[in-house]
């Protein structure tokens, strides 16, 4: 695995920090150990550095979403790499896992390096400045955060590749190389307990330190013990779920109900709900939302390239991109105001445009690369942009890890599970399956869900307010694994929409079934493959996912 240079202490790069609200990442090289720890700021950089590869999607696949991956969209340009995990075109010797795996050992690496090598410095020569204890406090939560962090890769990793080796450890890349996967109840146990054991220690609010005095209290690029709970809620349900569980232990649902459960609750003690502006939550600055927003992953460089991406044909130097499908279209209920804030259909309005997205309009058939199934995204997109040749504008995206949504309907679904009910509680979960759903339906104005479904109706229901509410947020993709339902035809069967211009202001509309599109499927794809590279690195004691 890629645990090189990062381990040599006379090579290591560096990020350093300005611990404001922007997190701005700077190089620095690092020459020796005690280069390092000669200053606060030196030994922080290493911890700033693990947060660098921190996953997005903002078109990891050459402007492909995961999401193009699934029943969510189709990417308009043919011929892209997201349509290996469809065509078969995957394998050993070309992974496409997005590089994941290497960005996730980097993080790992830094984090142990961090932890084994510069936690425990206390800078005397420092001791006489005016910052010094308040540098020290901050200096000292570091050690927390490191430790979510390399939990979170560890996450990361498990969902996509399964089980793999876990080294929480400084090794040199010869050691390394040759550890033996663990299994993936190892893995999540060790997730999950690392949450246990810090969710106390770190930082609980930045806003609020109490008697806790820092040099820089403005620290919202940084986790605080929300994501700490939030990334054991998410592991907990992924334990839970038939990919990992397959015996459906129900002690594994009850645990996600807690864990779930316990996040929410922390997140109503400091006021925080589901904010009223859903479209707001992927906008700019969306960073500042602290009513729903648990960690948001931000990102240093200003840029327009996902509006390059995803502006719909027809406009200057705007490339499609990952258009919805019918099959998200016909997901949301009348009325749905999330409908509104993701698909951008014919008709619309877009800045200086209104989109013609049928068959021989500006933004429709048959021009290249122009939506392939009668839709255009919105989620994540900054319209207000200038994606042209001259005039040209750009902005941080910065990415939803973890937003409150998410936990309810985490909760509603372990509940369903542990208790086959969704109108039942049980000791410690007074909140039903079904009243959980219903906080993320009454901000989508769609009112509660119907009383009296049987456990699969249910079920059913919440698959599709998943879909629906985390829609291109990167869930998707992994929700269909770990239920074991990605092979399921239905889910690969893609819909879209035929518009034809009838009148000055008719059209007929017909939905187009493309049952061919992503035929093939073999369950060995509910796991990445590890490239072969590194089953040869290392000497057969890292085993192939089976299949592969």
């Amino acid at each position: 695995m890629k645990i090189k240079n990062i381990l040599s202490l006379t090579a290591v790069v560096v990020a350093l920090a300005s611990c404001g609200d922007k997190m701005d990442y700077k190089e620095y090289s690092v020459y020796d150990e005690d280069y390092v720890k000669k200053t606060f700021g030196r030994a922080a950089g290493l911890v700033t550095s693990a947060y660098n590869d921190l996953d997005t999607d903002f078109g990891n696949y050459s402007g492909a979403m995961l999401a193009s991956a699934t029943d969510e969209a189709v990417y308009s340009h043919a011929g892209n790499a997201i349509e290996k995990f469809y065509n078969g075109g995957w394998s050993a010797s070309d992974n496409n896992d997005g590089s994941t795996w290497t960005k996730c050992w980097r993080g790992i690496s830094y984090a142990n390096l961090y932890l084994d090598k510069f936690k425990d410095e206390e800078f005397e020569e420092y001791l006489t400045d005016v910052d010094y204890k308040q540098e020290l406090a901050q200096y000292k939560n570091l050690q927390y955060e490191a430790r979510f962090l390399r939990a979170y890769y560890y996450f990361t990793l498990v969902r996509m590749f399964g089980g793999v080796p876990l080294i929480t450890t400084v090794m040199d890349a010869n050691e390394a190389n040759v550890q033996p996967r663990k299994s993936s109840d190892e893995i999540f146990d060790y997730i999950i307990s690392e949450c246990d054991d810090i969710k106390d220690l770190i930082v609980k609010d930045y806003s609020n330190l109490g008697n806790m005095q820092l040099k820089n209290k403005n620290e919202t690029g940084r986790v605080n013990n929300l994501a700490v709970l939030a990334l054991k809620a998410r592991a907990a349900l992924y334990y839970a779920s038939p990919l990992f569980n397959p015996g459906n232990d129900k002690e594994r649902w009850h645990q996600a109900a807690l864990a779930n459960k316990e996040l929410i609750d922390e997140c109503k003690n400091r006021g925080m709900k589901l904010t009223a502006d859903y479209a707001s939550l992927f906008q700019k600055d969306n960073w500042t939302n602290t009513e729903e927003c648990i960690f948001v992953r931000r990102v240093v460089s200003s840029t327009n390239s996902f509006e390059k991406y995803n502006f719909p044909i027809g406009l200057e130097n705007a490339g499609g991109g990952n258009c919805p499908t019918q099959n998200l279209f016909e997901a949301y209920e009348d009325g749905d105001i999330r409908k509104e804030a993701t698909i951008a259909k014919n008709g619309d309005q877009w800045p200086n445009a209104t989109l013609e997205t049928f068959v021989g309009g500006a933004n429709g058939q048959p021009i290249a690369y122009a939506t392939p199934t009668g839709y255009y995204l919105k989620k994540y997109v900054n319209k207000s942009l200038t994606i042209g040749a001259s005039g040209a504008t750009t902005e941080r995206h910065h990415w939803v890890t973890f937003r409150l949504a998410e936990f309810y309907l985490n909760y509603a679904e372990a509940m369903l599970n542990y208790t086959d009910d969704a109108y039942a509680t049980a000791t410690g979960l007074s909140m039903t399956a079904a009243q959980a759903i219903n906080v993320v339906r009454t901000r989508a104005k769609i009112g509660n869900i119907a009383d009296g479904l049987s456990k699969e109706q249910f079920a059913e229901k919440l698959e599709n307010e998943r879909f629906v509410e985390l829609a291109f947020e990167g869930h998707r993709f992994f929700d269909l694994r770990r239920w074991k339902k990605a092979g399921e035809a239905k889910y690969r069967t893609i819909k879209g929409v035929r518009i034809t211009k009838t009148g000055e202001d008719t059209f007929d509309e017909q939905v187009i079934t493309d049952s061919n599109s992503r035929k093939y499927w073999d369950d060995k794809m509910y796991f990445f493959p590890i490239a072969q590279s590194e089953i040869l690195k290392s000497g057969g004691s890292l085993k192939q996912n089976p299949g592969w």
